[in-house]
């Protein structure tokens, strides 16, 4: 069954450090956001979420310890697109933005571990729902 809205699967790395959970953030243009991509034809979301982690941040290795329960945003944008997140601990905070071969550079400007409340200052609404949905599933542990 074919969805009526284009999906984008991402995760929202967090890292504990001194005791306090930073959050990775990129920015594209004005636009900071979790890495997060497209999901393929026939690809899985967690698959897709996981490989466009990878392919923008090259993270590998997150530990999804808090499971694999989702948030979905509302329909934005001109397409419409609906957003999956998943949350994953990052087991190093060693970030590189890799040349996107399509597009001959980075997709992202920059990107930045910051506290929950920094990243709510940062981010859009649709994004500060997930940032909600993250601290109950975070704090249920």
């Amino acid at each position: 069954m074919k969805r009526e809205n284009p999906l984008s699967a991402g995760v929202a790395v967090v890292r504990c450090v001194d005791g306090e959970w930073q959050y990775l953030l990129l920015r594209a243009y004005q636009y900071w956001d979790f890495p997060k991509g497209l999901v393929e034809e026939g690809e899985a979301p967690l698959q897709a979420a996981l490989r466009e982690v990878e392919e923008e941040t090259t993270l590998v290795g997150l530990d999804f310890r808090w499971g694999h329960d989702f948030c979905e945003t509302a329909p934005y944008g001109k397409y419409r697109k609906i957003a999956r997140y998943y949350v994953a601990e990052s087991p190093c905070g060693e970030v590189d933005l890799p040349i996107n071969p399509e597009l001959g550079h980075p997709e992202h400007e920059e990107f930045c571990w910051v506290t929950r409340r920094r990243a709510y200052e940062l981010v859009s609404p649709r994004v500060q729902l997930v940032l909600d949905w993250l601290e109950r599933i975070m704090k249920s542990e």
